[in-house]
């Protein structure tokens, strides 16, 4: 360690100063604070893969149409509850012209980004039913999701889905479901962290299932279209998002804007509920809650109490992107294409110098390139990796911190910069030629 870019006395002192005995257990949070404590000493410039935050500019078309919006005066106006007619009618076009679904207006509401959507759905979910107490999670997946119901005081399983693939992802699924305490599904695809993305028959399988048992499936959307093997762009025509919608009605999708508009900043995201399960009714929820509908005590008894609705600014932008989307003006997936391209070069760079990928396909076909890839090191755990690359001016975040029983990591590409390459590259090869 002595002849790497980063002393291991800096990194020690912070790790120490922000009492974290494990960099591989630390959350992502902690390690963004972390590296800027260790950058600002040491003076290195770190390839920063730890945090999944957008690194395109804002969709021009959502920032002019917030500023006429805030211009026009709805800033001193408290917004409808469930949104306003015009986003909750362009949600419902979009998801029609993307995905081939047909899902009412009213059944379209925005919240504040998608994490105050998981919130308010997972919570109702856990209390549609008193026998089913539980939430599955399909993982890997995004670790703040599991501390919402932390903070819940939710119970939850969870299973990697790594060697749980095509057929075999159905009896997997089926031994938890099949104890009757599960209330919810939930899973994100593309998938954050691994970039995997359910086949159609892997999302037929969580469907069958889901209307089987009685559960609820929860569809994290937060990557729409950005499987980048297919051109998923052309509204009205195939191919269209994969969905679970097209095999089950126990269904909520979770469309954000952060990544594929990124619009992260003014946290908007749209919640849409299968019609079916919008208008039913649980007794539960009347014991619970005071109500009985699921999309009702949602919006009315839930998302009330969090937050009385979204930036309505922000929802005039939301509803300027998705319609220039769905009218074929704003090719969003087009914008977002570069990290799939940052994606190839940065994985190659990083098997070139003996790292390996960790989830490497979807069934037979190699992974997409995309927002995220996974990486690990022969003979190192993914935190005894991060504890070394931290070194070298490279940060991450662990497999494990993900619900993943495979030792790696996490990299995200976003806020690694085209003209960092070259760092990166030596940066590898001299951790390959210490640890190779």
């Amino acid at each position: 360690m002595d002849k790497t870019p980063v002393k291991h006395e800096i990194i020690q002192k912070y790790l120490e100063q922000l009492r974290i005995g494990d960099p591989g257990k630390a959350s992502i949070r902690e390690i963004v604070a972390l590296i800027n404590l260790i950058e600002e000493e040491s003076k290195v410039k770190f390839i920063r893969m730890e945090m999944g935050v957008p690194g395109l500019p804002a969709a021009k078309v959502g920032v002019e149409a917030e500023i006429k919006a805030l211009q026009s005066g709805v800033a001193s106006v408290y917004p409808m509850m469930d949104g306003i007619k015009p986003l909750k009618s362009e949600a419902s076009r979009f998801i029609r012209q993307f995905m081939d679904i047909d899902i009412d207006p009213a059944s379209c509401i925005p919240t504040s980004g998608a994490m105050q959507g998981t919130f308010s759905a997972l919570l109702v979910a856990g209390n549609v039913d008193k026998k089913k107490d539980t939430t599955l999670f399909l993982d890997p997946g995004f670790p703040v999701q599991k501390q919402q119901m932390t903070v819940m005081g939710h119970k939850y399983e969870s299973f990697d889905v790594f060697d749980f693939r095509g057929e075999k992802l159905r009896a997997k699924i089926e031994s938890y479901l099949a104890e009757g305490n599960i209330n919810s599904m939930v899973y994100s695809n593309p998938n954050n962290p691994s970039w995997i993305c359910f086949t159609e028959e892997e999302l037929q399988i969580i469907g069958e299932l889901a209307t089987k048992y009685d559960v609820i499936v929860m569809e994290d959307l937060a990557y729409f279209g950005m499987d980048f093997r297919k051109d998923l762009y052309t509204p009205g025509v195939p191919p269209y998002q994969p969905t679970v919608a097209k095999y089950t009605d126990h269904y909520i999708l979770f469309i954000s804007a952060s990544k594929i508009f990124s619009y992260a900043g003014q946290r908007c995201a749209i919640m849409a509920i299968s019609n079916s399960l919008w208008n039913r009714q649980y007794e539960n929820l009347q014991a619970r809650f005071g109500s009985k509908p699921f999309g009702f005590t949602i919006v009315m008894q839930v998302l009330y109490a969090l937050s009385s609705g979204i930036t309505h600014s922000t929802q005039h932008a939301l509803t300027a992107m998705l319609k220039a989307a769905s009218d074929g003006e704003f090719n969003f997936i087009e914008d977002v294409k570069e990290y799939g391209r940052k994606a190839k070069i940065m994985k190659d760079l990083f098997v070139d110098n003996g790292f390996i990928i960790v989830y490497e396909k979807d069934g037979d076909e190699p992974i997409a390139d995309g927002f995220y890839f996974t990486v690990g090191y022969p003979g190192m755990t993914g935190g005894e990796l991060l504890a070394n690359l931290l070194h070298y001016g490279i940060s991450a975040i662990t497999l494990k911190n993900t619900g993943s029983e495979k030792e790696g990591l996490r990299a995200c590409v976003s806020h690694v910069k085209r003209a960092q390459f070259d760092d990166l590259e030596n940066r590898l090869k001299l951790f390959n030629e210490n640890f190779g």
